[in-house]
């Protein structure tokens, strides 16, 4: 008989992933969420925070990545798979390659700036490059996908709020 829930699977981390991206939603931050598993366990978990923080690097990824090495003693990170609910930019394609992990799952793809297939794939098959790392691509990829377009749906409606002088009304999604 299968469990009702199993604790190991990519959708389960990816709802871990999901939850950090609500984090950063809150924050009125992109809403994009990442976890790093090693041997499935959540080592270290993120979210964007480039406002937050006002540093342009301070992507899910890269502050995940970075939890993850303090956690781990050292800046490999092999055995672990990170998980992310949007195709990582080119940025942190390069960061991945570097810490080199097996996997990555991401949710959604980023076709017009994504680092791992979606614009340039830099993770699978780029021979100049130290590392490669499996990738799984769409795990929840509609509901990654939809609380971004959410989150700039409403930016937008908030904008257009402001130049007309009506008041704002936040909503977040469950």
């Amino acid at each position: 008989m299968d469990p009702i829930f199993d604790f190991t699977s990519d959708d389960f981390f990816m709802q871990q992933a999901l939850r950090e991206a609500r984090k950063a939603y809150a924050a009125t931050e992109v809403p994009i969420g990442a976890v790093v598993v090693k041997e499935g366990k959540v080592i270290s978990r993120a979210w964007n925070q480039v406002e937050t923080l006002k540093d342009a690097t301070a992507h899910a990824e890269m502050l995940a990545l970075t939890a993850a090495q303090h956690v781990m003693g050292d800046w490999r990170l092999e055995g672990c798979t990170l998980y992310v609910t949007k195709e990582p930019c080119p940025m942190c394609a390069g960061a991945i390659v570097h810490t080199r992990p097996d996997r990555v799952v991401f949710g959604c793809p980023d076709p017009k700036g994504g680092g791992a297939g979606g614009w340039i794939n830099l993770l699978e098959a780029n021979p100049p490059l130290n590392h490669r790392c499996d990738v799984s691509a769409g795990v929840l990829g509609d509901e990654c996908l939809s609380l971004i377009q959410h989150f700039f749906r409403e930016a937008r409606e908030k904008k257009k709020a402001e130049r007309q002088g009506r008041p704002i009304i936040d909503e977040f999604p469950e």
